[in-house]
């Protein structure tokens, strides 16, 4: 090997392993330096604080009043910030009321701590944990620069420990329900020192549930880009548990509200849900709580460190979720809503529902629109099956010959039939398959009437006034005059559906066989009552999809030339 060569090789060998080390072994040892610290933390550094549940209990309002607080005041949220311990814990809704009565009371979604029933404490809290020094906790008295928040208006807070350690945080909100709490430290004193940033959503006692299988209520996640969903009653058995993610967000779900943390998407957080039974003797009066902390900061004389999160506190509206995920990087904010096993069906019937409830001024409306547009979109498919099934209608007779010729050979019996059903282009499933389709629309309009914060309270005409509840007449009361306690209730929309579905059956081919005839016959009745209970909406969606069914078949059978005999 000449010189030149032996140079080139020694060159490459060096680029080679200056790569390796650069590019690989180097961030290798960085990341577990990384993970031995945050071990190494997670040991010594005490969990975000918590608090005992109060014994006595005593009105919300008279506990607010008392202390120093800083007031917030948005076009959707009224409430204040406790300037001790820097909690937000006093938020209640605007627009959104506790019935569908315009003057009855605005949803309260925080309360602080001691607040009696129906107000269960309720709040958020961030900071920083410290190893042996003073930081910041839920007894510290905060220095606010003002005495309300607003869109316009942020709130500065400082704090300073005494030993060279300056905290300030700026809290801001938009015209929803988002807020962005930006935390600064400011280093003076001689020495390093190791913070850890965190946040908690703290909730004192199991709140009411529907515990529906149906509807997750309860503390959730987005973690390592999958959705973490815990009831209350699991936590209970389990205490603590504990994910590492990469970013995502944590916090508590109800049916239509939500309160969630949301660290910055590009650290490393370690995410816990966990439950405190504390000294009450009741296990449902115990302190569940969702936290997060994120890689710990290490701050040098004269440094400052930063850290920013956001805190969502509002109404699951689904527009609104997805403007914040586009804007912020959120994985799967709009999974907080439960849109269940249809999300592909369900997701886009919300927004089509949305749209058309602006256009129209009403979801009543809004729903029969959209029951008409589905029944088009579905039109070819149901014009071959009544086709179908009118062609079956007229093979009826030749069927119950079959029928009658081989009834003591049930295999001969249906070989015929097939063989039947094969000449005549036929099949006896042609009827099933419109009404398979229906099923996956069924649930997923179900689940858009039952969990979106769109559809509560909005009114349709008459006495309907929330399309989300049950139909509240009562036909076999008479509507009330009567005192029969002990009928079951059945309202006037369901009465129609199960009117139109009998309608509809009527002009379906009646099955070969006279025993499933007669239980198709007492479907009618049975869906009657069932959905007495669901969303009225739900009932409405469904009577004028028999009644374009009707409709659609009268016309296909006239065309044909087809009559019922």
């Amino acid at each position: 090997m000449n010189n030149s060569n032996f140079i080139v090789a020694v060159a490459l060998s060096i680029a080679i392993l200056i790569g390796f080390q650069y590019f690989y072994e180097q961030p290798r040892i960085e990341a577990a330096q990384q993970q031995h610290l945050m071990q190494k933390l997670a040991k010594e550094v005490k969990p975000p604080p918590k608090e005992e549940v109060a014994v006595v209990r005593r009105e919300r309002q008279a506990i607010i009043s008392e202390g120093k607080r800083v007031k917030i005041d948005t076009p959707e949220l009224k409430g204040s910030i406790n300037l001790k311990g820097a909690r937000i814990d006093d938020l209640s809704l605007i627009n959104y009321q506790t019935t569908a009565d315009q003057n009855s009371q605005k949803i309260v979604l925080l309360s602080p701590v001691g607040s009696a029933d129906p107000d269960q404490p309720y709040y958020a809290e961030f900071g920083w944990l410290g190893e042996n020094l003073p930081v910041p906790d839920n007894a510290t008295e905060w220095q606010s620069d003002t005495k309300e928040l607003s869109v316009s208006k942020p709130v500065h807070l400082t704090w300073n420990n005494g030993q060279g350690l300056l905290f300030e945080r700026t809290i801001a909100i938009d015209e929803h329900f988002m807020f962005t709490i930006t935390d600064r430290v400011k280093n003076s004193s001689n020495g390093t020192v190791l913070l850890y940033p965190f946040g908690l959503i703290a909730r004192h006692g199991k709140p009411q549930t529907q515990d529906l299988f149906i509807m997750h209520e309860g503390p959730m996640g987005a973690l390592n880009g999958t959705i973490s969903e815990y009831k209350y009653k699991d936590l209970m058995s389990k205490n603590k548990i504990v994910t590492q993610s990469d970013g995502g967000w944590i916090g508590f779900t109800d049916k239509y509200w939500l309160v969630a943390l949301i660290p910055s998407q590009d650290e490393k957080i370690s995410a816990s849900f966990t439950y405190d039974r504390g000294s009450d003797p009741n296990p449902d009066k115990g302190l569940f709580q969702s936290d997060f902390r994120s890689t710990p900061v290490s701050l040098a004389s004269g440094a400052t460190a930063e850290k920013r999160l956001h805190l969502f506190a509002g109404a699951k509206s689904l527009r609104m979720l997805d403007q914040y995920a586009g804007q912020l990087n959120i994985p799967h904010f709009d999974r907080s809503i439960d849109f269940g096993w249809f999300y592909f069906l369900t997701k886009p019937f919300l927004y089509l529902l949305d749209y058309l409830g602006s256009v129209f001024g009403n979801f009543g409306l809004a729903i029969l629109a959209f029951t008409v547009l589905l029944k088009l979109a579905t039109m070819p498919l149901s014009l071959k099956s009544y086709r179908s099934m009118a062609r079956l209608k007229e093979i009826q007779p030749e069927l119950q010959k079959i029928q009658e010729k081989y009834k003591e050979d049930k295999m001969a019996q249906s070989a015929q039939m097939m063989e039947l059903y094969k000449r005549e282009k036929v099949s006896p499933m042609s009827g099933c398959l419109p009404n398979l389709i229906q099923i996956p629309i069924f649930f997923a309009l179900y689940k858009v009437l039952f969990v979106s914060i769109e559809m509560r309270h909005a009114p349709f005409y008459g006495w309907i006034h929330d399309l989300s509840a049950a139909d509240p007449t009562s036909v076999l009361t008479l509507f009330g005059t009567l005192p029969w306690s002990f009928m079951p209730h059945l309202g006037v929309w369901p009465l129609l559906m199960g009117i139109s579905m009998f309608m509809q059956q009527k002009l379906s081919p009646q099955p070969p066989d006279k025993t499933q005839a007669r239980m198709f016959l007492f479907l009618p009745i049975i869906f009657t009552f069932m959905l007495s209970q669901v969303a009225a909406g739900l009932v409405i969606y469904w009577t004028l999809s028999n009644l374009l069914g009707i409709g659609q078949q009268w016309f296909i059978m006239k065309r044909s030339g087809i009559h019922r005999k």
